[in-house]
């Protein structure tokens, strides 16, 4: 795992020469590719300019002393740290294009298996896509506005509170605690029930509340007020989540973390990585964070709270409905040597396909 290191001061990055990020980003590129720490005499053999190891080993001892790379154990080879990282990826790194066949072939499995296909299959398969295309976890995060309903029921569980049971067609289940209008009869719940089962049955929530709505307009002799407020309170309280908008957790590819695993440390990474995704609402919170900009973001380890302790890393990119508005975000989960210069265009083209195919 990256160790934390001394935080370089302000303006001393920048002031790093030629020399220095030429050393630094051989470094960085063969951790990326081997995740194994390089010496100096292998830095010397890679370089475009002859220079001994002695003088790579004084550049190297430099870097360490800015906090960009360390030595793990008594390895005389160097790691990037992950402050390390952060600025290879905001200065250094290049990031290429994907090329027309790649663009071919995202766009032709995100498309693929005919139509009609709910969003949630468009996005579960753009998930798989990335792992696959990644070796890393594909992840994402979409609204449940298109969730058909399929049941509901009121559950009363004490005084002035009561639990909403809503099922999906597709077997989801919510559970949500709402406030009960003072004095309300047990019968009120059943009938409650019963005039949105009635109605509710495979339309999304969002039709829902606009057919409800509807309805008790017309049949407002139907329903007295009590009984109406708890169908408002039961409706509002599952589509309301979360701000306004209820959302779910995709994830694929979980098995291609355990690739290339050499040592009982990685093992322990990757057990620390999998409670992390466990860990839903931080995630949630998280993707969510990466919804309100624009593009690309890039998380690294313990920049972020959920991967403190994993060490791991998330390239994630929001997507748009046809109205420009953000409703979603999907990346991918993997180690901190991911290949940053090719995930972050794919995760950005196929963010962009994807948004056009549920716009």
């Amino acid at each position: 795992m990256i160790q934390p290191p001394k935080v370089p001061q302000a303006g001393s990055l920048a002031q790093i020469d030629e020399r220095s990020r030429e050393i630094f980003r051989r470094i960085v590129e063969s951790y990326l590719e081997t995740g194994e720490p390089v010496g100096s005499r292998n830095v010397s053999k890679v370089l475009p300019i002859a220079l001994s190891p002695a003088s790579v080993r004084n550049v190297m001892q430099d870097l360490e002393h800015l906090g960009l790379i360390y030595a793990p154990h008594t390895s005389a080879g160097r790691l990037p740290t992950e402050i390390g990282l952060r600025f290879f990826v905001d200065a250094l790194m290049e990031i290429g294009d994907l090329s027309l066949e790649e663009r071919t072939r995202i766009e032709a499995e995100v498309k693929a298996g005919g139509a009609p296909r709910s969003s949630e299959q468009v996005l579960t398969e753009a998930s798989q896509l990335l792992s696959g295309l990644s070796r890393g976890a594909g992840i994402v995060l979409t609204n449940k506005s298109d969730l058909r309903l399929k049941h509901i029921e009121f559950v009363r569980l004490e005084p002035g509170k009561g639990l909403v049971v809503l099922v999906g067609e597709d077997g989801n289940v919510e559970n949500r605690i709402v406030d009960l209008p003072a004095g309300l009869p047990s019968s009120a719940l059943v009938e409650a029930a019963n005039f949105i089962n009635a109605n509710i049955r495979g339309r999304t929530l969002n039709e829902a509340r606009a057919e409800i709505e509807r309805l008790q307009i017309e049949r407002q002799a139907q329903l007295d007020e009590l009984t109406a407020r708890v169908v408002e309170a039961g409706l509002v309280s599952w589509a309301g989540a979360a701000e306004g908008r209820p959302q779910q957790l995709i994830v694929r590819g979980r098995s291609n973390l355990l690739e290339d695993v050499k040592a009982a440390e990685d093992l322990e990474r990757l057990r620390l990585l999998f409670d992390d995704l466990e860990r839903n609402r931080d995630l949630i919170q998280l993707l969510g964070s990466a919804e309100r900009g624009d593009g690309v973001r890039i998380f690294i380890g313990s920049e972020n709270k959920l991967f403190s302790l994993s060490g791991s890393s998330l390239v994630v990119s929001p997507y748009r409905d046809k109205e420009n508005r953000i409703v979603g975000a999907l990346g991918v989960i993997g180690p901190t040597r991911l290949n940053y210069g090719r995930i972050i265009p794919m995760v950005d083209f196929t963010a962009k396909v994807v948004g056009h195919l549920l716009g």
